[in-house]
């Protein structure tokens, strides 16, 4: 019986190129076939940050469409799966592309529920979107005994409230369009002067608003994020 391919989950990170570590870099060039998340435009944010390492090798676009409907979106990632599984089976390793951590709200966590208990896997570790805005604020997140909660800007008002009442710092992810409400959350909590904005983290349109009431209340990127912060971890709590 052949010996079936391996499944490798590779986190590129949240966008600079020079943030992939060398070990998905030497995945990225050893693997016959890659596959990535995509738009139905064509899009592909994943496979354009490690485009410098694809060379020729068989490409599986994971077609997601942009909607709140699970139903498409799990079709995509079943469809996915039986092409994915159709390669490993014939011997050939995968190397699934994923934003930032593989297994921090990361597509691949899907894919492994799908695939992982019929084929070997492998997790290389990337560079979350958390870690990476930190680093382009450079600002501790986190020091000491602290405690830090990450949760999506989608969860409820109660459940945020809850996050930033009992956490030291908490991160919130995706604001999109949910922007303008979680400012006024944010405003109502006693927030405003703990608070950082940062898009596109490490990317060429990298922005950082150290200032509340300069984040624009409309909606915004999903590649975005809050950061409220003890001010005592903010360096530029004073200004």
């Amino acid at each position: 019986m052949n010996a079936t391919g391996t499944l490798y989950g590779v986190g590129v990170g949240p966008g600079d190129p020079e943030l992939l570590t060398l070990k998905a870099v030497r995945i990225l060039q050893s693997v016959p076939v890659v596959a990535y998340p995509a738009t139905p435009q064509g899009g592909a944010q994943a496979r354009d940050i490690a485009a410098a390492w694809l060379t020729g090798q068989r490409e599986i676009p994971i077609v997601m469409p942009c909607m709140l409907d699970r139903g498409p979106v799990n079709q995509g990632y079943d469809e996915a799966a039986v092409a994915i599984a159709d390669e490993l089976a014939a011997g050939r390793d995968v190397a699934v592309l994923c934003e930032g951590d593989p297994l921090f709200y990361g597509s691949f966590s899907y894919l492994l529920q799908r695939l992982g208990d019929h084929f070997p896997c492998v997790v290389i570790p990337g560079v979350n979107s958390v870690s990476a805005a930190a680093a382009a604020a450079a600002i501790p997140l986190i020091t000491g005994d602290q405690r830090l909660t990450v949760i999506p800007a989608t969860a409820g008002d109660a459940a945020l409230r809850e996050a930033l009442l009992g956490s030291d710092s908490v991160a919130i992810l995706k604001p999109g369009r949910h922007r303008p409400r979680l400012l006024e959350l944010l405003r109502k909590t006693g927030h405003a002067g703990d608070t950082l904005y940062i898009e596109q983290a490490s990317r060429a349109a990298e922005r950082i608003i150290r200032r509340f009431d300069e984040i624009p209340a409309t909606p915004g990127p999903y590649f975005a994020l809050f950061l409220v912060l003890k001010s005592g971890n903010r360096q530029d709590s004073a200004e």
